[in-house]
């Protein structure tokens, strides 16, 4: 372990209050190694003081006013843009992206707020009159009232801004938030944390409480003081909260394997500089990466050559230099987990083309040939910077093996004929296709979200807070 000073340490924030813990989750630097941060984790008393605080804070949540809530959420907003230059050198060294990236989020971040707060003005509610044999007199007023307490699980990909896109409707919506953040990205988080702090919301309507999911994960998801929980995470973690979280509304976005169906009128040229970047970008530590390029066989070999290509110019290197592309991995695990899907695939005969070797916890921008069907990597989420490209003769083939095994976020459709993309758009198991495109969710103006194991809902500002309020009826 490096020597190095520690550069921050962070408390827990509960019932209006900082907090230090017995423990501390220890946020390795990823730009140059060592230790960047200490942040108090949560134990099970703590946890519990923040679902008591949550619930009692929903009492004066409920008759806060949309313009108060909206002033909230905008004020976040300024003020994460204030403390960019902050934000985004935390994100570079507990995430591991690139400045120029890390930038990006804390921009996407705020406009996430931003967006949520004019989605709250439209949140209204409507008169209702009775139309059926019996009910002719009846009228009524439907009102959206909050939904409770959300508990806001966020992962370390994307740190600030997807804890954005899932803390920021839940507040604009009126409702008391308990944010457990990924204990390897908890640092952003923090400072988002600090930011609320200083709003007039009710006490305890907003707790930070980063922690070991193996201390407080199933205390915090298994209570019933939680009316929501909103996640986005890996398939298996998701089944897990699932099984433990009991009757609360869920709202997830979990893993993804997305397909690059490519025929042979696409332009080629743009098939591989998006599915380079699909495939590369955070070092493809995205749910929505392109994962395999489902090529046509007469166009296999003129993608392999053109991603090749595209691989040779990808810039690796030191993350605060404004040229780097891409960094390491996450973790020395997540690499080997890599590691072990491109040996399964090479021993199943696909062909390396470049790339494939692991160092520590970075892994080379790698690219696979021929990859056969039966390789785990074509149906299983790496995260991580791997193009595998496999082949079809028919577009029924190229349909069947896209929406073979449990994963199904994103897909995206290469050809010059629209009546080709809508066809196999439609008939993609996937909860978002692109055209002519790598997948990307964006801001959130478009729902996304996955089938099968890929998640449970849509997400996207104005369907999170729709899901974020409960109707009430109140019948004259």
């Amino acid at each position: 372990m490096s020597q190095r000073p520690i550069h921050r340490r962070e408390q827990l924030y509960v019932d209006g209050e900082w907090r230090d813990a017995d423990d501390v989750l220890e946020v390795t630097d990823l730009a140059d190694g060592g230790v960047f941060a200490e942040v108090a984790a949560a134990d099970g008393e703590q946890a519990d003081a923040a679902l008591e605080a949550a619930q009692r804070a929903q009492v004066e949540m409920r008759e806060t006013t949309i313009p108060q809530r909206v002033e909230w959420v905008e004020t976040i907003a300024d003020e994460l843009l204030e403390r960019k230059d902050e934000l985004a050198e935390v994100i570079v060294r507990e995430a591991g992206k690139p400045i120029s990236s890390a930038r990006g989020e804390v921009d996407s971040a705020a406009e996430r707020f931003h967006r949520a707060a004019e989605e709250a003005r439209d949140l209204k509610g409507e008169f209702r009159q009775g139309t059926t044999s019996g009910h002719e007199g009846w009228e009524a007023i439907v009102k959206p009232e909050p939904i409770g307490t959300v508990l806001a699980i966020t992962p370390y990909n994307y740190p600030l801004s997807t804890t954005a896109l899932e803390v920021a409707p839940a507040l604009a919506a009126g409702n008391s938030v308990i944010l457990k953040p990924a204990s390897k990205t908890p640092v952003s988080a923090a400072i988002l944390a600090d930011v609320v702090s200083n709003l007039d919301l009710p006490t305890g309507a907003f707790n930070f409480v980063p922690g070991r999911a193996s201390t407080i994960g199933d205390l915090l998801v298994g209570d019933d003081r939680i009316n929501m929980v909103t996640m986005t995470g890996s398939s298996a973690a998701g089944k897990h909260v699932a099984r433990e979280s009991g009757m609360v509304n869920l709202h997830m976005e979990l893993g993804g394997n997305a397909p690059a169906v490519t025929f042979p009128d696409a332009d080629l040229s743009d098939v591989a500089g998006s599915c380079a970047k699909g495939s590369f970008k955070y070092a493809g530590q995205r749910c929505s990466a392109v994962s395999r390029v489902v090529a046509h066989e007469d166009v296999h070999d003129e993608i392999v050559e053109r991603l090749e290509a595209e691989v040779d110019n990808w810039v690796v290197g030191d993350l605060f230099d404004e040229e780097t592309q891409m960094g390491p991995l996450i973790s020395e695990d997540q690499a080997e987990w890599v590691e072990e899907l491109v040996e399964d695939a090479l021993e199943r005969g696909a062909d390396l083309v470049r790339g494939g070797e692991r160092d520590g916890q970075f892994f080379e921008p790698t690219l696979l040939a021929n990859v056969p069907q039966d390789a785990r990597i074509v149906h299983e989420e790496q995260f991580g910077p791997v193009a595998a490209v496999t082949t079809f003769e028919s577009e029924e083939e190229a349909i069947e093996v896209s929406n073979r095994g449990d994963l199904a976020l994103d897909a995206a459709v290469f050809t010059s004929d629209y009546d080709r993309a809508r066809r196999v758009a439609d008939k993609l198991d996937a909860g978002a296709v692109r055209i002519n495109g790598a997948p990307s969710h964006g801001i959130g103006d478009i729902p996304f979200g996955g089938n099968k194991a890929s998640g449970i809902g849509r997400q996207g500002l104005h369907l999170t807070i729709e899901e974020m309020v409960r109707q009430k009826s109140i019948i004259l």
